[in-house]
């Protein structure tokens, strides 16, 4: 602990230090969602990113098999509630890791179209790029044609 709260104060000016949760097995599930700017989120359901080399993404599939509908439901729901308390408006991705158990721990939200989109794409039947430029020129979910309810993931 001395010698990292040393080495935090003579990089950062801060010597504190934080302990993660050691995540054993982990999955690593992304929800893909849509802002409108205005507090209302969808999700376009999961990519489950799990097989990775060396960190980097090897395999994406969506939808994700073998997790529970009640642990899948908590990641679309934080999700969203996460994105809509700040407003979002875009199209990003948020990404969780889940335990062998079904806890599911934030990672980071990534506020971009991520190179990934296109799998969550084809199994929605949805076009981000064309949905957030509409989105970011002021239409309504309602004007697009999106409603939570009626997107379902083919595949």
């Amino acid at each position: 602990f001395t010698r990292a709260s040393s080495e935090a104060l003579s990089a950062f000016g801060d010597g504190t230090v934080f302990i993660e949760r050691y995540v054993d097995k982990p999955r690593h599930l992304e929800i893909q969602i849509l802002g409108d700017g205005k507090g209302n989120v969808v999700h376009l359901y999961e990519r489950d990113c799990s097989i990775q080399r060396r960190h980097q993404k090897v395999v994406e599939l969506a939808p994700s098999m073998g997790l529970p509908q009640e642990t899948l439901n908590n990641l679309y729901n934080d999700a969203k509630h996460l994105t809509a308390s700040a407003n979002y408006l875009n199209a990003g991705t948020v990404e969780f890791l889940v335990d062998q158990e079904g806890r599911h721990y934030f990672i980071e939200v990534n506020p971009r179209v991520q190179v990934e989109h296109t799998v969550t794409e084809e199994v929605t039947g949805i076009d981000i790029v064309q949905s957030q430029i509409k989105l970011a020129s002021g239409m309504s979910f309602e004007e697009i044609g999106l409603k939570q309810d009626d997107i379902r993931p083919h595949g």
